[in-house]
């Protein structure tokens, strides 16, 4: 169907009109305004229409167009597109917005925008404020009649005004307004309307079946009435003539709520806590109709007691008494849109602790304006105590950060839009007048703008943390540490562009230091001269990485080795790979290289040792990958080393903890294990001699297979048989300890029979605690 274009090609004041039949009047306009020959072009035909406008009649054709372009290629038909208004409100309504409590932040917004108008008008045309009040907003909700009246005594509408701003859908009043201030330099523009898409009006339909509006404009002697009911393509307007619902000035909406939604959203309570999470920051006072109660004094007659004539004494008591008045909902006062220097620290205390429902003040804040391609004011906190729960560590939908245009909440349900996961424990509010917002305000929109803010508030909150760690206060840092440690950790993992911002706070356990955490620039300035490296040793706990072998040569040559004693600690570690040139080193791998080896030394071990590498390889197999002398042992007589490019003892044993692991990656990421032998220890020496001795010696055998069993356990690993292993330790102990304190050769008997009478034939029970042989070492 072609599109209808309406014209009105006559309009005359009704006193004018002869007093003619209708048809022959049409007849004459047309033919008055129809080209020479009384026809339209092909492609046009046209209806006439008389209507009423005003106390004026207007002619209208309504005329089916469908114009053709001709272009060099050829020709074409152009329309203009249809729409069904009924159901395109619908698809507006319900599709746009996924909560319904967001019809109040929308009402509310365009009140305040209507209130900044006035206000803005004001200033050139005092005359507009009048006797109509105060600028503020107030909300009713009655449950008895399920309705909510919003009131403001902001600029109103006229009656033009409503058409075009209410019987218009998509067409934004605010935006007219801005765009008209802009044109006119003179005046310049208000940046603190709300507005933007023209369909917040008609997010009203989410929750009610009906919505009037009563409007007064100062512009205006009378106030109208607009009127409609959902699912319907039509509405009505027409002029208040009841003195009752007289307005001074502003606009006054009432939701006649659906029949699900009456409970919920007609309740005051449900009210106040709605405007408090989405406008509690609005600029204008916000009244809510509250339920309240107060103790008064009262007098009481007291019973007469028998007997007693007269009158009856009264006594004053005091009762609690309900009643319903205006509250302001609103009395937090938006913070970060004053100046920094005007601030004290308690009123930033204050401000989070109501902001986030906290009791603890916080460890830092920061408060920053920033300008230039993308304006936005913010102010950051870091909370005083971590997460309880160890899935909010990587959980990055946090509700900490909450974002808000021109002062109205819009979100604070974001998945990495403006902070990453590791940095989601910050808390803050965003505040900004031009973000990229989808037409609900309730998403925020990828774009360059807002990856430039996300860089800003990372930045930002880096900087805060820089000034925690460079304190006097260590306490402060230390605390931050304990409760937040671990998420900077996460982000050496997963933020490679911020490595050089998040190395300097991390903190490790030291083999110089096992009480005070170090920092990185710490352990590089007591580096040694030829130490070129940051050696790490990650284990399960802090008692087993201070005894394990790995550690014995470096602590021997005062080289200092950083504790990695959290799961997640090796990853990030291994992230990182360097810092200030120099790289991260595991002791616990093979090719350790300590920076003053004395090769000659090394040479001469290896061509005397290199016969009983070889046979304990052969008597291991395929259990190692290769034996060899080692250069990080002093006292152990042996230890068991990963690949270079393997998985370590500590990581092979976090990978099998996995509650969805992968077991058959287990062998092929585990590497190979080489086990290194301490020349200097007697074990191997013995060894040594063995093998060019009695190289098929059984004892000899076992004594290689426990020891690289016992290598196993004191290098991190977790032994493939532990039953199998004890059985080898048992089989030892008793080899040891086998008739040292003088163990009888026999086993004597558990129960000695005593014969008895033998007329009774009883026999006593002797218990074997009561036999005692005559070389017991124990019976002294």
């Amino acid at each position: 169907m072609a599109p209808a274009l309406s014209r009105s090609l006559y309009t005359t004041p009704l006193t004018s009109v002869p007093i003619t039949p209708l048809s022959s009047r049409l007849s004459h306009l047309r033919s008055s305004f129809l080209p020479r020959g009384g026809a339209l072009r092909a492609g046009v035909s046209c209806s006439w229409n008389l209507e009423k406008r005003c106390n004026r009649f207007a002619v209208k054709c309504d005329a089916a167009v469908a114009e053709k372009e001709t272009t060099e290629e050829g020709s074409g038909e152009k329309y203009e597109y249809q729409a069904e208004v009924s159901r395109l409100l619908d698809l507006i309504v319900h599709s746009l917005y996924s909560h319904k409590e967001v019809f109040l932040r929308e009402l509310v917004s365009n009140a305040s925008d209507a209130l900044d108008k006035l206000r803005f008008l004001s200033v050139t045309e005092p005359s507009l404020l009048g006797d109509g009040g105060d600028l503020e907003i107030r909300i009713k909700p009655d449950p008895d009649n399920g309705t909510i009246t919003i009131t403001d005594t902001g600029i109103g509408m006229t009656k033009e005004e409503l058409i075009d701003c209410l019987g218009t859908i998509a067409q934004s009043g605010t935006s007219k307004f801005l765009k008209a201030l802009k044109e006119n330099k003179d005046l310049g523009a208000d940046n603190g309307l709300i507005g933007q898409f023209g369909v917040g009006f008609y997010s009203a339909f989410l929750v009610a079946e009906k919505v009037v509006v009563s409007t007064k404009s100062p512009k205006s002697d009378k106030q109208y009435v607009w009127e409609s009911v959902a699912d319907s393509s039509s509405y009505v307007i027409r002029e208040e003539t009841d003195p009752e619902n007289i307005l001074r000035r502003g606009t006054q909406i009432t939701l006649y709520l659906r029949e699900d939604d009456k409970y919920e959203f007609a309740e005051s309570t449900r009210i106040k806590n709605l405007v408090k999470n989405y406008s509690q920051f609005v600029g204008f006072p916000i009244y809510t109709w509250q339920e309240k109660s107060r103790t008064i004094e009262v007098e009481e007659e007291e019973p007469a007691k028998e007997g007693e004539e007269g009158e009856p004494k009264k006594k004053k008591t005091t009762k609690t008494e309900k009643y319903w008045d205006w509250e302001l909902a609103n009395e937090t006062k938006p913070l970060w849109m004053r100046n920094s220097k005007e601030v004290e620290k308690g009123e930033y205390n204050e401000f989070y602790k109501k902001a986030f429902n906290e009791f603890l003040d916080p460890l830092a804040h920061t408060h920053f304006t920033t300008e230039g391609e993308v304006e936005f004011r913010s102010i950051l906190y870091i909370p005083g105590m971590g997460p309880l729960n160890n899935e909010d560590v990587t959980n990055p939908k946090t509700k900490n950060i909450r974002l808000y245009v021109k002062r109205v909440f819009i979100s604070d349900d974001f998945d990495g839009e403006l902070f990453p996961r590791y940095l989601s424990f910050v808390k803050g509010v965003v505040d900004s007048d031009d973000l990229p917002l989808n037409v609900s305000r309730e998403i925020l929109q990828e774009s360059r703008i807002v990856r430039i803010m996300r860089k800003r508030l990372i930045r930002k909150t880096f900087d805060m943390i820089q000034e925690i760690s460079e304190s006097e206060n260590k306490e402060d840092y230390k605390k931050f540490w304990e409760n937040f440690g671990r998420f900077l950790k996460l982000g050496c993992i997963e933020d490679t562009g911020n490595h050089k911002r998040i190395t300097p706070l991390l903190r490790f356990y030291s083999s110089k230091n096992e009480e005070e955490l170090t920092s990185l620039d710490d352990y590089i300035e007591n580096m040694g001269e030829n130490q070129k490296a940051i050696y790490y040793l990650a284990t399960d706990s802090l008692k087993s990485a201070k005894s394990a072998p790995f550690l014995e040569k470096l602590i021997q040559k005062d080289i200092e080795v950083l504790y990695l004693v959290e799961p997640i600690d090796e990853v990030a570690i291994q992230n990182l790979q360097t810092y200030k040139e120099k790289k991260f080193v595991d002791i616990s791998k093979e090719d350790l290289e300590l920076g003053d080896e004395d090769e000659v030394k090394d040479r001469e071990a290896k061509q005397e040792f290199n016969l009983l590498c070889d046979w304990i390889k052969q008597q291991l197999g395929d259990k190692v990958a290769k034996v060899q002398v080692s250069n990080r042992l002093s006292s152990s007589p042996c230890v068991l080393v990963s690949g270079k490019f393997g998985w370590s003892a500590n990581m092979e044993r976090l990978m099998k903890a996995q509650a969805l692991g992968d077991t058959s990656s287990l062998e092929f990421m585990r590497g190979r294990r080489i086990l290194e032998i301490n020349p200097d220890h007697p074990i191997i020496k013995d060894l040594n001699a063995a093998c060019k001795n009695a190289p098929e010696s059984t004892e000899a055998t076992r004594v290689v297979d426990l020891l690289y069993d016992t290598a196993i356990i004191s290098s991190g690993f977790t032994p493939d048989s532990p039953a199998e292993l004890g059985n080898k330790i048992y089989e030892m102990m008793a080899m040891a300890v086998g008739g040292r304190w003088g163990r009888v050769e026999e086993e004597e008997e558990s129960s000695t029979v005593i014969e008895g009478d033998d007329k009774s034939g009883e026999t006593e029970v002797v218990e074997p605690s009561e036999v005692r042989a005559e070389s017991d070492p124990w019976q002294e």
